[in-house]
């Protein structure tokens, strides 16, 4: 029976809070102002984490992509320096839309709602 925290979720978890701080504090590329790390997903041997990010202000996300990929170095060395690990993961970032999509669903899901009030008012 597998362990309710796993290895791999823990790191991910570690992997985010330190991420989120070092692009806040250290990294001074313009690109990456205003991400926030939503998650990390780590794999199962450790090798590889996958970066999920939204974008705060209203941004080019091919220059936010880019400059996360052209940090990935300095982050995982900083990583390596903070964390106690034999092998710090690469990193792989990942736009995540979720944020997004929720939005337009709920703002979807207003309109529907107004439109069956007046709908419903109009038939009284």
């Amino acid at each position: 029976m597998p362990k309710e925290f796993s290895r791999s979720r823990r790191v991910g978890e570690q992997l985010q809070r330190e991420i989120a701080q070092l692009l806040q504090v250290e990294v001074k590329d313009p690109r990456v102002a205003g991400v926030t790390v939503q998650a990390v997903e780590v794999s199962r041997d450790l090798s590889y984490a996958k970066v999920f990010y939204t974008i705060m202000a209203d941004k080019d996300l091919e220059e936010v992509q880019q400059g996360l990929e052209k940090a990935a170095g300095f982050l995982r060395r900083e990583l390596g320096k903070s964390l106690v690990m034999r092998h710090v993961p690469s990193l792989r970032f990942k736009y995540d839309a979720s944020i997004e999509r929720g939005s337009s669903l709920s703002q979807l899901i207003d309109e529907a709602v107004a439109s069956d009030r007046d709908k419903n008012e109009e038939d009284k």
